[in-house]
């Protein structure tokens, strides 16, 4: 299993930033899949997840801003981040939980 993510960077508060995750050595569309977040100090975080059936959920502090999709025929999970706020600042990983599987993380800085 391979995930790498991609599309981070420095962005100002109220930016937008879009987050690839680019999977092969499973088959994708079979598996639900999920953003985490990684901040010093604090655990890791799932902030969004969306099943092979289409649902989604969300942690309510990115709800209405944040929104995760899959296109199936790339291989390819993303996360729109829009209005993004300094506490969105972290590494973002995205995972496939049920093989355990993770990548090795974006860097997305929110300031100003």
């Amino acid at each position: 299993v391979q995930l790498v993510e991609s599309g981070g960077g420095l962005v100002q508060p109220g930016g937008s930033l879009r987050l690839s995750c680019a999977a092969s050595g499973f088959p994708f569309s079979q598996y639900g899949l999920s953003w985490y977040r990684q901040t010093p100090g604090e655990a890791h975080m799932q902030v969004a997840t969306r099943s092979l059936f289409g649902y989604t959920d969300y942690i309510e502090a990115v709800k209405g801003r944040f929104s995760i999709s899959r296109d199936n025929a790339k291989n390819t999970l993303y996360l729109q981040m829009n209005s993004l706020k300094h506490e969105d600042t972290g590494v973002y990983y995205c995972g496939v939980p049920a093989l355990d599987q993770w990548g090795q993380g974006t860097q997305v800085t929110v300031s100003s």
